[in-house]
């Protein structure tokens, strides 16, 4: 049975009010972490058996799909059209479009192809901003230094030291695309904080930043001349005689085929893992995030890096169920949003970095200070009335996203507060880079949240956007220099092969199939099941 008070009983306490203090005495921060936050749940992690990461710690979920049997044969390639390109994108978020973007102004000839439609990805879900240094009183220093400290000083510095200084000519980019983002009476773009950094740097448009990023860099790419291909996962990657990364095969959702493409380059930009559902946490992430490219770079023999280590946002909508993990944006808490427990207590302060946020409510639901709103149901109060109290007419004008969350929950954000509980939100790990976004393979490039080591063991609000058009445009560009005179003179997929050998040497289960391409509670059992959000036939 859930420990806590029951929703009724607890939102009949609540009252709005302006101030509320914090408790005495700072939290102790490294014993928090150990003992709630989900990394450190107990079996949660397991030792890779195969593959170049072999002995590494993984999450569990993930390892089986690393270590599973590829989903197509030799045999299924009779007779599949081939198409040849210079640089194929796979990933259709900002990521992919910005690397796109970038390769074909270079010159280069390019294939984007992507699992549902172009924008379809976890660039839409962010509400928050993008962080760039571009205030006076602000450096990139100052953005190194905050970025590395929320990572637990586990960020790969070369790759921070690139986005930080990629930071203010990535906002003038994306405005010159036509992004628009909020600006003060002066006409200068507004910024917001972040939790866990020393500065606002970060720079929004109302609660929906990502979404318009998405919309300017969708219309760039149709607008250009990539081709672009729709509702076609990648199912595997080839390799030429050297080894190098030479193009995919991609299964065709629509024609229910396969489609070989040849490329003299790979951008990986597939995005995160959480309809994976990793914990059994509810997610804030697209129904694609099912660490597609994780597998497939891996089966190549590219090696990753912290794969135990997972993001939880603070604020995932928690009542009611049905919209349980839907994103609220941070920066309602930057506004002055509180998160309090069932007696109506501030128990964390709220801008401190993600994972302490997360774990303080999982520490508060844990020990019975939670607001329980169903049998499984549990959560803390985001005190939204409190921004309605001390700056009326707020919530309307800068978060209309969040008042549409609250129309759609049956709750007005303005007079009640907002069931809240950690929402699985981003990846921390992935496929190591350089600062060109390349892999361990030549050729092959990962770019957005399919990439390890930017963000360290936690990120901070904002790094992502930045991230994905900052690395998206160093791997259109250095890729697109990497397809003049070259070619490869055969292409195959003898990788899979010495993977299943691995397979069977380590006695792992062959019937299990990577990449999983749609969440388990899609219920597909082909990919010929799924034809535009909708099931091809009746179930039972």
């Amino acid at each position: 049975m859930t420990k806590g008070i029951p929703y009724s009983e607890a939102v009949s306490r609540y009252q709005a009010v302006e101030e509320r203090p914090l408790p005495d005495g700072d939290p102790d921060e490294a014993a928090l972490l150990a003992r709630f936050h989900p990394d450190n749940f107990a079996d949660s992690v397991v030792d890779l058996k195969i593959g170049p990461n072999q002995g590494d710690r993984c999450h569990r979920a993930l390892a089986e799909m690393l270590q599973a049997d590829a989903r197509i044969e030799e045999a299924d390639l009779a007779g599949a059209p081939v198409v040849e390109t210079d640089v194929l994108v796979i990933g259709g978020g900002g990521a992919g479009c910005a690397a796109a973007l970038v390769a074909a102004e270079m010159g280069a000839k390019v294939t984007l192809a992507t699992k549902l439609r172009l924008g379809d990805s976890n660039t839409v879900m962010a509400e928050g901003g993008i962080q760039a240094s571009i205030d006076k009183n602000d450096t990139p220093r100052q953005h190194y230094e905050d970025t590395l400290k929320a990572g637990h000083n586990l960020g790969d510095p070369e790759l921070v030291a690139a986005m930080v200084n990629d930071g203010p000519d990535v906002i003038r980019w994306l405005i010159q695309q036509g992004m628009q983002f909020d600006l003060d009476k002066y006409g200068d773009v507004m910024l917001r904080r972040a939790g866990g950094t020393s500065e606002s740097r970060v720079a929004f448009y109302r609660d929906y930043t990502g979404l318009e990023m998405m919309r300017v860099l969708r219309e760039a790419v149709f607008n250009s001349d990539v081709e672009v291909l729709e509702y076609s996962p990648a199912v595997e990657l080839f390799a030429d005689q050297s080894g190098d990364c030479a193009g995919a095969v991609l299964s065709s959702l629509k024609s229910f085929s396969h489609v070989m493409v040849r490329a003299n380059a790979v951008i990986l930009a597939s995005g995160g893992i959480g309809r994976m559902h990793i914990n059994g946490f509810p997610t804030s992430n697209h129904f694609g995030a099912t660490g597609d490219g994780l597998v497939l770079a891996y089966r190549l023999g590219a090696k990753l890096r912290d794969l135990d280590s997972f993001q939880y946002h603070p604020t995932g909508l928690a009542h009611p169920r049905h919209l349980a993990g839907s994103l609220i944006t941070e920066g309602i808490r930057s506004a002055g949003a509180y998160l309090l427990n069932a007696q109506g207590e501030r128990f964390i302060d709220e801008l401190k970095g993600r994972d302490f946020v997360s774990s303080a409510i999982l520490r508060e639901c844990a020990e019975g200070r939670g607001v329980v709103s169903s049998k499984e149901g549990i959560g803390v109060w985001l005190d939204t009335p409190r921004i309605e109290l001390i700056q009326p007419g707020l919530l309307d004008k800068k978060f209309p996203k969040l008042v549409q969350l609250g129309e759609r929950s049956g709750i007005d954000p303005k007079t009640k507060p907002l069931l809240v509980y950690p929402t699985l939100h981003y990846q921390n790990g992935g496929v190591r880079i350089d600062a060109d976004g390349r892999s361990t393979i030549p050729g092959l490039y990962c770019v957005g949240e399919v990439s390890g080591g930017i963000h360290g063991r936690n990120r901070i609000m904002g790094n992502a956007l930045l991230d994905i058009i900052c690395f998206g445009r160093r791997a259109g560009l250095h890729a697109a220099g990497r397809t003049h005179g070259w070619n490869h003179k055969k292409v195959t997929m003898d990788h899979l092969s010495d993977h299943r050998r691995r397979l069977t040497f380590a006695g792992l289960d062959m019937d299990i199939k990577s990449p999983m391409l749609f969440p388990v509670c899609a219920k597909f059992d082909a990919d010929s099941d799924y034809d535009g959000f909708h099931k091809s036939r009746k179930r039972e």
